[in-house]
Formats: C-alpha cells, sequence, structure tokens
C-alpha cells in the first residue's frame, strides 16, 4: 500500500507528492523539522515537539504555518491513514517558494512556508534488540555550525558521521568540540558513574531533546542524581555506563566508546531502568 502524506494540506499517495524545485528547503536547507514518535497508534510527547517546533521557527523568523490544533489532527490524520502502531510521523517546514533562488528570505506576506509530514512504520520500536546489546560509539570533531539548539535539515554533517560510525564498524558517533562530547549525531549523550547521570547542559551547543527532558525528569523522580555539565571523552571511557536519547531510540546503552568498552561490556542497571520507565510512561500519557 502506498504511503499517505501531508503536502501543504492536501494528503496525497506518496508519489504524487510535489515540492517547487525553487523550495528554499531545497535550495538553502532554510527549513526545520521534527520527530514524534508513535506507541500503540498514539504519539509520544508531541506537547513537546509541537513547542520545540515553534521556538525553531521563532529563531529563524519563520511564520509558523499551522495552529497547535491542526498540527495535531494532521499528526493523527497519517498515523490513521497509514496504519501506524510503531513508528514516527516527520515534519518539515521550510520558509517556502519565492519563485526563483534568492539568499535574502522572501517576504511573508506572499511566500507561505510549505509543510510536509509523512510516517515511517518502525514495528519493534520499543522492543529493540540493539537495547539489549548496546550501542559501540567513535567519536569525531564536531564541525556543525553553531545554532544546534534549532532543530534545522541541515543534516549533512551528522549523515557523515554516521557514515564514518559504519565504516568503523560502530553504531554511532559522538561529537567533541574543545575536548568535551557535545552531543551523539542524533541523539543527546548521557554518562553514569554510581546513581549520577550525567549530561551536557543546554545551550547553543546540542540540541534541546524533548525525550532529554522526559528522561531526566523521570530520573529525578526515581532518585537519581542529575549533573548538567560538559564532560571529556576520557571520563566517558572511565564511567560505569552511558546511553543516548531521542525520538526515535528512547534510551538506548552506550557500551563502547572509541574501542574502549564500559564496564563489563553490556548496558547497565541505570540505562535499562531509564528505558523501561520511558517507555512505560510514554505509553501511558500518548494522545
Amino acid at each position: 500500500m502506498s504511503r499517505i502524506v501531508y503536502v501543504n494540506g492536501d494528503y496525497v499517495p506518496e508519489a504524487e507528492a510535489k515540492v517547487s524545485v525553487f523550495d528554499r528547503g531545497f535550495l538553502m536547507a532554510d527549513a526545520v523539522y521534527e520527530v514524534t514518535s508513535v506507541l500503540d497508534g498514539r504519539l509520544i510527547d508531541f506537547e513537546g515537539h509541537a513547542a520545540r517546533l515553534a521556538r525553531s521557527l521563532a529563531e529563524l523568523d519563520m511564520t509558523n504555518p499551522l495552529s497547535h490544533q491542526e498540527l495535531l489532527e494532521a499528526h493523527r490524520a497519517l498515523v490513521r491513514k497509514n496504519c501506524v502502531t510503531e513508528g514516527m510521523v516527520y515534519l518539515q517546514v521550510t520558509r517556502g517558494n519565492p519563485g526563483d533562488r534568492d539568499f535574502l528570505f522572501p517576504d511573508p506576506g506572499t511566500c507561505r512556508p510549505t509543510v510536509v509530514m509523512f510516517t515511517q512504520s518502525k514495528p519493534g520500536l520499543a522492543d529493540n534488540p540493539a537495547a539489549r546489546t548496546g550501542w559501540r560509539v567513535i567519536t569525531l570533531p564536531d564541525l556543525r555550525w553553531a545554532r544546534r539548539d534549532i532543530k534545522t535539515v541541515q543534516l549533512l554533517y551528522p549523515s557523515m558521521g554516521k557514515m564514518a560510525a559504519k565504516r568503523a564498524g560502530a553504531d554511532d558517533a559522538w561529537m567533541v568540540q574543545d575536548g568535551l562530547v557535545t552531543e551523539g549525531t542524533s541523539n543527546n549523550a548521557y554518562i553514569v558513574k554510581g546513581r549520577t547521570i550525567v549530561t551536557r547542559d543546554l545551550s547553543h551547543d546540542i540540541l534541546h531533546g524533548i525525550t532529554r527532558a522526559a528522561v531526566l525528569r523521570f530520573a529525578r523522580e526515581a532518585q537519581y542524581e542529575v549533573e548538567e555539565r560538559p564532560f571529556t571523552v576520557d571520563e566517558a571511557q572511565a564511567a560505569d555506563e552511558a546511553f543516548v536519547t531521542s525520538a526515535s531510540t528512547f534510551v538506548m546503552p552506550v557500551v563502547e566508546i572509541d574501542g574502549v568498552r564500559l564496564a563489563d561490556g553490556r548496558p547497565g542497571p541505570v540505562a535499562r531502568r531509564l528505558r523501561e520507565i520511558y517507555i512505560e510512561e510514554s505509553r501511558r500519557s500518548a494522545i
């Protein structure tokens, strides 16, 4: 069955979905995006993703083309039309099609944003076998632009990082700037020492992860200590355990960093417990 996708208010078969070659998302990567996970046919952390979308658009002086209710209804419609039980809804908003190429922003009064949404079905999203064995990561210099807190579609360097990890026989890459870990290619990074969880503090240096916020809230409720500060690669390699969080991986244990095995090389108890809590609470609060 062909996927049904959303393009500027219309639901069309994916083969019929079209965006202009003059769209600034295509020409300039002048666009933002969000990814909302689906469990049991319902949306996870939708309010957080909607709020971050609004923030990203505002940071780029881009018009928010949909109301909160319209955004929610479109997400639910795509899940329903594509019979998604476990998976993701991807949303991209571009500055639109001004009719030609120009570095200057077009007049928002005459150039409407382009909105595209589509689903990806991912059976077994919650019961991911990788969570039972853990990820191996490598480190790379962080060469991305300085406003990583805005969730733009400028994903070339993260894509290069994932390819570098694949060539190295690893699962992902952690970015390092001035000797300190910023985040993974598409996730926030954490280390654990005893019952203390360490993750980089919020700033322009990292994405303000929606899953991050939820996991840290659950961690504090479960009586874990949380330190929001930068950490070095050496500190990470000496940690008891490590993990990453994102909308698509939830909580994913990390068992090796640049070839150095953490503890016994298996997912640690803190990461395992936080994954359990996150999935349980997400299922309970999904909409």
